[in-house]
């Protein structure tokens, strides 16, 4: 069985389903859910955050596509910790995130240097785009918190236009 957090609106679900998996889709976003189970009705939905999560040793796989960088640093553990406690041993995680190496620094630069003015408790990474937040982490940093997690890294590496794709597994 895979979980899909964060799964918005199914966007990997078709791959999974045809590969034949059993899938299991979380968000917090009670609308993307319902587009969903529109498009998927045979999938199990549930309403819950990644920082919620508290599934034990279930899932053979999670993927989390497109939706760590709108994690806090001081939540990546969290998050993380609840991957690793939803998976069975040797199962493995497979996510992606924008890192600074694969984002405009210039951007994060200004977007950082704007949020201090404005009196805002930002770390550097951490900006604002029309009001979504974003968190863009070095690559060593998320390599340190799985780590820290106690995941095996498989493969990691930058891929095309803004993500850091990490493989890692638990042991």
């Amino acid at each position: 069985m895979i979980l899909d957090a964060a799964c918005g609106a199914g966007r990997y679900l078709p791959f999974l389903l045809d590969k034949g998996h059993s899938i299991v889709g979380v968000d917090q976003s009670k609308g993307m859910l319902a587009s969903a189970k529109a498009k998927f009705p045979s999938v199990q939905f549930e309403k819950v955050g990644l920082q919620e999560m508290s599934y034990q040793e279930i899932f053979d796989g999670v993927i989390c596509m497109d939706a760590m960088e709108n994690v806090s640093p001081e939540d990546w553990s969290l998050v993380l910790s609840n991957f690793k406690r939803a998976l069975k041993k040797d199962g493995y995680l497979y996510f992606t995130v924008e890192t600074i190496e694969n984002a405009d620094e210039n951007e994060i630069k200004e977007a950082f240097e704007k949020a201090q003015l404005d009196g805002l408790p930002v770390v550097y990474g951490e900006r604002l785009d029309e009001g979504v937040y974003h968190y863009h982490p070095t690559n060593q940093q998320v390599k340190g918190w799985v780590q820290q997690t106690g995941f095996e890294i498989l493969k990691e590496g930058n891929g095309e236009i803004w993500y850091y794709h990490i493989l890692v597994r638990k042991t």
